[in-house]
């Protein structure tokens, strides 16, 4: 039997999401090992999203199956406004299967992605909307520059080469510097960086004055959610190692794949390093996510059903 009338149905409006959902994939199943500073990593990780992204946006987290501790600073975050949507997996699905949920689920028009282990730059994210918003065609961008395999970006030569407004350049054009600076944090010696560097050349695509490496990463990149979500479902049977499926899906689909020649994001890695500076307590609220005005707000929106709602049957 129900006593009385659910006070929702006499709720007008409903907060509607932001126009950009930026996700995050974490994992840190442990905090020994490999795992030992991850979750320091993953703190500077969001405090740079906190601090540094500069347009309305709602923050998704998928948890896949982490540590206590780790789920705990998560719910924390969650409970204190910081968090939009967050994702406790039981399981550790892979990152396909994350991905799988996060494309398929996230309520912006446009998906801002990255790994826990990616630092973000102030103002990192307009130049990457507006990258989506004016070039053609685009179906995933990432805010540094990289090294691609040609082979993942076909669509995206043949489109240069046929588009009367765009101009494609190859040769030995990603500094050696920018290339290292990323090679380096992902674990490589330098010997080995440098032959990959020295047996590939660089795609530089110019478009409406802006100037782009062919290529995108699938640890940070930036998209349309429908274009993300034709690429559906990723292979999800292993952990790791079928992250190539996304970019060669994006690919096959005709649509572009590039990366902007500046830095406005980096990976960290799993341990700060030289990095250590970023590590910051301080973070910049914004008004309405202050925690005393939502205990307010919150008290407020109680007293408010209680009074009008109360004795209504």
């Amino acid at each position: 039997m129900r006593v009385g009338q659910n006070p929702a149905k006499f709720v007008d409006y409903v907060v509607q999401p932001q126009k950009i959902t930026v996700a995050l994939l974490n994992y840190i199943p442990a905090l020994s090992g490999y795992f030992t500073h991850s979750l320091d990593v993953l703190k500077v990780s969001l405090n740079s999203i906190y601090q540094h992204t500069g347009l309305p946006y709602d923050l998704l987290v998928f948890d896949n199956a982490s540590a206590a501790e780790v789920r705990h600073f998560l719910i924390q975050e969650h409970d204190e406004g910081r968090i939009q949507y967050l994702i406790l997996s039981e399981k550790n699905v892979g990152k396909g299967g994350a991905w799988n949920f996060i494309f398929g689920s996230a309520p912006g028009e446009y998906i801002a992605y990255a790994d826990n282990d990616i630092y973000f730059n102030p103002g990192w994210l307009a130049p990457l909307i507006n990258t989506l918003e004016t070039v053609p065609q685009v179906g995933m961008v990432t805010g540094m520059p990289l090294l691609n395999p040609e082979e993942y970006s076909t669509s995206t030569i043949e489109w240069a080469e046929r588009h009367p407004e765009a101009r494609l350049q190859r040769g030995r054009l990603l500094p050696w510097e920018d290339y290292w600076r990323h090679a380096g944090s992902l674990g490589n010696t330098e010997d080995k960086a440098r032959v990959f560097y020295d047996e590939h050349d660089s795609l530089q695509l110019t478009y409406a004055d802006q100037t782009y490496y062919v290529g995108a990463g699938h640890f940070q990149f930036m998209a349309r959610r429908e274009v993300l979500q034709q690429a559906l479902p990723i292979p999800s049977d292993r952990p790791m190692g079928q992250v190539r499926a996304l970019d060669v899906a994006i690919n096959r689909l005709g649509y572009l794949r590039l990366c902007t020649a500046q830095w406005h994001v980096r990976h960290l890695g799993n341990t700060l390093g030289e990095s250590k500076h970023l590590v910051s307590t301080a973070r910049k609220h914004t008004f309405w996510r202050w925690q005393p005005v939502r205990r307010l707000l919150s008290f407020a929106h109680e007293r408010t059903f209680d009074l009008l709602y109360k004795n209504r049957e």
